[in-house]
């Protein structure tokens, strides 16, 4: 398998509809994505002195982080509109492979920053909010 671009890591936010339709948002320079989980100890004295783990149980989520430059999309807007209203709404994630996840998120964090006479930047944060299938 050969090494994929950064650049192709996309990240889409819906448009409300059902099935919903996914904007890319514009300007991202970096992103990453995180999967967590949540491990369920069931380690007893018939473990042999060593801990067990319950296969599928325990809590998952995926975090998401995003940085780049303001470009007033279509796609910042509604991003930008969840996170004041603190609305949970469709995201997809797309690789070059073709790969692709999608789910519900929560915008955790927005923040824009700028120097004079530059553009201006944002840096954010999404949660998943249920469950974030592979497509």
């Amino acid at each position: 398998m050969s090494a994929e671009k950064g650049s192709a890591f996309l990240l889409k936010v819906g448009n409300g509809g059902s099935p919903p339709v996914f904007s890319t948002v514009a300007g991202m320079r970096t992103t990453q994505m995180s999967v967590n989980g949540e491990a369920v100890n069931v380690t007893s004295k018939d473990s042999g002195g060593w801990r067990e783990l319950l296969s599928g149980a325990g809590v998952r989520s995926v975090s998401v982080s995003a940085g780049g430059i303001f470009t007033g999309s279509a796609a910042e807007v509604r991003l930008k509109g969840n996170a004041l209203s603190g609305s949970i709404d469709d995201y997809e994630l797309s690789f070059e492979s073709g790969e692709r996840l999608s789910g519900r998120f929560l915008v955790t964090r927005l923040d824009y920053s700028g120097d004079y006479n530059g553009e201006r930047n944002y840096t954010l944060s999404l949660e998943s909010s249920g469950e974030v299938v592979a497509l």
